[in-house]
């Protein structure tokens, strides 16, 4: 199992920098980063000075969008630093959450999504693609190499992570709710003629290493928050008894009132307020090194093949220390 690392681009770029250097040194093999634009700082300005920083660490965003940039800068965006340290780069992407909601636009739809993966990937790779109905080429990209991995939550979203992205996102780390997408994924990358093997499960959510539980839940009670927003959107477009998506992902949102983006992903951040214990002990990993190896043992044993440690809250230091000495070796 691979690990990485999960920071918001909060000012000063230089600390998000020495975090992921202190990464590196821990044995993380991932950084990244969230990519909303007005909320926070430019991530690939950021991973330029991350790549420039480390040796091995493979950069990318959790998540970017089809729309905030468009697919061929993207793609032109990665090659470019693919050309200057080396094919160390990741492309995470999702239909834009905050990106969108926060400039006043909906999430992309699942078609330009899906349509955009395709673009990103074989640009970046030196292939050409239809781009608007032109095709284009970006003529200097030598032996370029950009997996896209793609964030979902719902049954649209898992079966189109297993049909065409290289890796699958998933934003909590509920055993029983990983086991649940990751079949769905799979199973739907075989219906579409590929090997369910060759997609890269990847899950993300908060770890705090810890022995005051209370404190650890506060900081990091947003997520379930965050996840809320997704979840919400779920419910809108299927219900919450359709089926098609299990209870013990929508039923803990019946509390919510709302959301406010300014505080997204924050600690502290008041409208979290509805999400009870109960989630954060599921969706998290928190308390001592115990109980972080045991979650970490059920992810694995469900084929996860990478945790990405969300370090928004105040012992970022301390957990990534953690897990370079006491998880990450048993985990290699």
């Amino acid at each position: 199992m691979d690990f990485g690392l999960v920071l918001q681009a909060d000012p000063p770029a230089s600390a998000v920098v020495s975090l992921m250097r202190r990464a590196e040194r821990n044995g993380f093999r991932y950084g990244w980063t969230f990519d909303s634009a007005v909320l926070w700082q430019e991530p690939f300005v950021i991973y330029s000075r991350i790549l420039d920083h480390t040796e091995r660490l493979i950069v990318g965003p959790m998540v970017t969008n089809p729309s905030t940039r468009t697919p061929e800068v993207t793609a032109s965006t990665f090659a470019t630093l693919n050309e200057m340290y080396g094919n160390r780069t990741v492309c995470g992407i999702g239909r834009g959450d905050s990106a969108m909601r926060v400039a006043g636009r909906p999430p992309n739809t699942l078609a330009r999504l899906g349509e955009a993966i395709g673009v990103i990937r074989d640009l970046a790779e030196g292939r050409a693609a239809d781009v608007g109905g032109h095709r284009v080429q970006i003529p200097w990209v030598r032996d370029g190499k950009l997996p896209v991995w793609m964030g979902a939550y719902g049954p649209k979203a898992l079966a189109m992570a297993g049909e065409l992205a290289d890796g699958f996102i998933l934003q909590l780390a509920d055993p029983f709710l990983t086991e649940w997408m990751v079949k769905a994924v799979r199973q739907a990358a075989a219906d579409a003629g590929r090997d369910p093997a060759e997609v890269t499960i990847c899950v993300a959510a908060p770890a705090y290493v810890g022995d005051d539980l209370d404190h650890a839940r506060a900081q990091c009670r947003w997520f379930g928050g965050m996840v809320g927003n997704h979840v919400a959107d779920l419910v809108a477009r299927y219900g919450d008894r359709s089926g098609l998506v299990p209870e013990e992902l929508t039923e803990y949102i019946k509390a919510r009132e709302g959301y406010d983006y300014a505080q997204h992903g924050r600690a502290g951040s008041p409208h979290a307020d509805f999400v009870p214990d109960a989630v954060i002990d599921r969706f998290c990993l928190l308390g001592p090194v115990a109980a972080h190896r045991e979650r970490l043992e059920r992810l694995r044993a469900l084929g996860v093949d990478q945790f990405a440690v969300y370090a928004m809250h105040d012992a970022k230091e301390s957990t990534i220390d953690a897990y370079g000495t006491e998880l990450i070796p048993a985990f290699a």
